[in-house]
């Protein structure tokens, strides 16, 4: 039978090993790597990857010592007793066929710990501590620990390691002049920049010998004042394949880049291209990453001709069995990353275990089992919303016979209203999993029509999934006709004037916002060229860190973002994504107001008082989005005897901030339970 992909489920032949197709599943700090006592958990999050084909498996970042924690007490590698905990890894990825490298990563500047060091005492500006420039003998002690660190991951079963040198760390604060000051023989122009990474390749090979692989991830695009040329980037690459490098891997972006590389509204292999520019200037195998997330589009870049290997590393949160899907025929049934950032990096940056919004098992292996019931049950889910959907092909996973309500034409809920936000058309794809996923449990789908309490009783359980209504504030005029709520712009595609002030500033204030802001006629998802311009994203890297200037924005409409709360609008929002939204809104002349008391609306708009200024708003339309209530009109009184036994999960429940996350989890989790 012919391959689906055959480029990407080719085998790549490295000369002492072979991988056994050329997806990488790139690192992600899950939380689990921390502590000694969470490593069997970790090796059933690596097993389920590598049972599901996966090539090669990266962890997330061992340090190679206390310097470089990224944490206080953060995962290290760098004395023998560390082996033992992480051959509990390896051998759950061998036993599965796979094969698996382990990330060094020095955090430098970045680390979250008080004994941080970089190449200046330059402060980082997302940690509260100031670095301690390394020293001559520093820099050696560095590049030993690093090289014993390698030693200890090939003693500890590990096929290889992964130099970490990009994304803003260590060795990337070594090689660009905004971190690196330095006059000795460490700094300078870039032959001195690029000495540590060089010399640490070296070491590693001399202490591992040839049948290793050292992977290093080279950053081809800093986004950051101060940061190198394609030309300093392509002498780095060939020094490091000079050192000894088996495999180069891109990155692409400081953590502190005020450019967004790997959210949803990023276009889908956006920064690809430099891979395949760079694969030009080397001999060894290159690799291609972010926002790569789909099977088709990793084979189109390799068969391009832009890269080696494809690294794909949340879409293996999303779905462990990716690779064995793609080649099965089975493409549409893979639960797609949608890059939303809020169960994997904002769990990350919170110091809190990683998982995945599509898939609450995610690093919950162990715990969130999906095991068949020994007795199937009849299960109805009223609600076809994110809660309902996954409650109810959960339940049918696990053998219940299982019957899917919704009033609605078609599955969704809130995810069709979020899928029209520009930026946010990946949430499509979970409505195409779910789809499929219904279909290929049995669940049975019932659609266009509200089904009533007596219908429910031949159940044993209903789950009620019914999500939300709008809360409309108690504000004179709120009767007015200027006065919409969000699913009468987002849902029903109410006509709205060219003056809207929005009442409300959380996650959905902003969908609505970047909603009105967009223009009617343009193309979605935004293509690539119109997104590095909006952004001022240089990909010929021609000048230092691929900088250029965003092209000037000129707003659809005027906008006022209002909140009651005194904190800043949007506050609330991810950690990790949060300021792209609200950088969007700034560029378009969103005009954010805290503490706000709303006084009336009229003919002649909003009436408000801010900061004890009274002030009228000239506004075609009021848009609230400011909360909701819970829909849970089928739940019996509490004291009801006899009949189903009922639940309530996702807004239905509690409908505070709708929380797709929660949502999600919920519904698996009861599901599992039944």
């Amino acid at each position: 039978m012919t391959s689906p992909f055959p480029h990407l489920l080719a085998p790549l032949d490295l000369g002492f090993t072979t991988l056994r197709n050329r997806v990488i599943m790139g690192s992600m700090h899950t939380g689990l790597e921390d502590r000694f006592y969470h490593y069997g958990k970790l090796a059933a999050f690596y097993r389920e990857r590598a049972r599901g084909g996966v090539g090669l498996i990266v962890t997330g970042g061992i340090s190679p010592n206390r310097e470089g924690w990224l944490l206080p007490f953060g995962g290290t590698m760098n004395f023998a007793g560390d082996v033992f905990n992480h051959r509990k890894v390896t051998r759950a990825v061998h036993e599965e066929g796979g094969k698996i490298v382990m990330q060094i990563l020095h955090a430098g500047r970045y680390g979250y710990q008080p004994l941080v060091v970089s190449a200046s005492t330059k402060k980082s500006p997302i940690s509260p501590f100031k670095p301690r420039a390394l020293s001559g003998r520093g820099i050696e002690r560095t590049i030993a620990a690093y090289a014993r660190c390698a030693a200890l991951a090939q003693a500890a079963g590990y096929d290889g390691v992964e130099v970490m040198g990009s994304e803003g760390y260590l060795l990337n604060q070594f090689l660009c002049a905004r971190t690196n000051t330095r006059t000795d023989a460490w700094g300078g122009g870039i032959e001195g920049r690029m000495r540590l990474a060089v010399d640490i390749v070296k070491r590693i090979r001399a202490r591992v010998g040839p049948q290793f692989i050292i992977m290093y991830r080279h950053s081809l695009l800093d986004l950051v004042e101060g940061g190198n040329t394609w030309d300093e980037v392509v002498a780095v690459a060939r020094a490091l394949e000079a050192a000894g490098v088996t495999i180069l891997n891109s990155g692409y972006g400081w953590h502190e880049a005020r450019i967004p590389t790997i959210v949803t509204s990023v276009p889908r292999a956006a920064f690809a291209s430099l891979a395949g520019r760079l694969r030009q200037q080397v001999g060894i195998p290159v690799v291609a990453s972010n926002r790569i997330n789909m099977p088709h589009d990793a084979e189109a870049l390799l068969a391009g001709g832009d890269c080696d290997l494809v690294s794909m590393a949340r879409p293996f949160l999303a779905d462990a069995d990716f690779v064995n899907k793609a080649a099965a025929g089975r493409a549409d049934e893979i639960n797609t990353c949608i890059g939303c950032n809020q169960a994997c990096l904002d769990h990350t940056f919170a110091n809190q275990r990683a998982s995945c919004l599509v898939n609450p098992r995610a690093c919950h292996e162990t715990e969130l089992v999906y095991a068949k019931a020994k007795q199937a049950k009849k299960v109805a889910v009223v609600g076809a919303g994110p809660a309902g959907l996954s409650a109810a092909t959960v339940a049918a996973e696990c053998g219940h016979d299982v019957t899917l309500f919704d009033s609605a034409a078609s599955i969704g809920g809130q995810f069709k209203i979020a899928m029209q936000i520009p930026g946010k058309e990946e949430f499509a794809e979970t409505l195409r999993y779910f789809g499929r996923k219904i279909a290929t449990t049995g669940v049975k789908l019932v659609l266009g029509r509200r089904v009533t309490a007596a219908e429910l009783q031949g159940f044993d359980h209903v789950i009620v999934a019914t999500g939300i209504q709008v809360r409309m504030p108690a504000i004179a005029g709120i009767d007015h006709p200027k006065v919409l709520s969000y699913l009468d712009v987002l849902e029903r595609h109410a006509p709205v004037g060219d003056k809207v002030a929005i009442i409300g500033a959380g996650g959905i204030g902003f969908d609505v916002g970047e909603y009105l802001l967009h223009d009617e006629d343009a193309v979605l998802p935004m293509p690539l060229e119109a997104w590095t311009r909006e952004w001022g994203v240089d990909l010929s890297v021609s000048s230092p860190g691929g900088l250029t200037t965003p092209l000037p924005v000129t707003p659809r409409r005027k906008l006022w973002l209002l909140q009651r709360k005194t904190t800043r609008p949007g506050a609330g929002l991810g950690k990790t994504s949060g300021w792209v939204h609200r950088a969007t809104l700034l560029r378009g002349g969103v005009t954010m107001l805290a503490g706000v008391q709303y006084d009336r609306i009229d003919d002649a708009g909003l009436h408000i008082t801010v900061g004890g200024q009274a002030q009228l708003l000239d506004v075609d339309n009021v848009i609230i989005c400011a909360g909701q209530d819970s829909l849970a009109e089928l739940m019996p009184p509490e004291g009801t005897r006899g009949g189903p036994t009922f639940h309530k999960i996702g807004g239905a429940a509690l409908a505070a901030e709708l929380d797709a996350k929660r949502a999600i989890r919920e519904g698996a989790e009861l599901a599992a339970r039944l």
